[in-house]
């Protein structure tokens, strides 16, 4: 088994742990804003729930990528570890193909409302 994939196996399961914990506490505030019935405040709530977490998963993706470029610059320079390079490299890739794909998602969704008749 090559470093590259050993790194790569680790991101993966790195990023899944990640996103499991991420979609259980979003389930759980979920379960915890639907035992009430929701008003005007609640949705204005939804709305700016919804842009935190956006913000914050951008936020992450972002820092991702920095980490990913710092221990490259280590790498480069003498001091960095390779297989702290390979996984940080590989975890950016991952979160990049994720920020994508929600992205499109997005996209296909607002399509999606735009073709609906009133």
């Amino acid at each position: 088994m090559s470093l590259s994939s050993i790194a790569s196996t680790t991101a993966q399961s790195f990023d899944a742990g990640q996103a499991y914990g991420r979609a259980q506490q979003l389930t759980q505030a979920t379960r915890l804003e639907n035992a009430a019935p929701m008003t005007d405040a609640d949705t204005s709530d939804a709305v700016s729930s919804f842009s935190s977490v956006l913000s914050t998963a951008i936020k992450g993706a972002i820092n991702t990528g920095k980490v990913a470029e710092s221990q490259t610059a280590l790498a480069l320079s003498g001091k960095g570890n390779m297989s702290d390079v390979v996984a940080s490299v590989e975890e950016a890739k991952l979160t990049l193909q994720t920020v994508t794909t929600l992205r499109d998602r997005f996209v296909s969704a607002y399509q999606d409302v735009m073709r609906m008749s009133i």
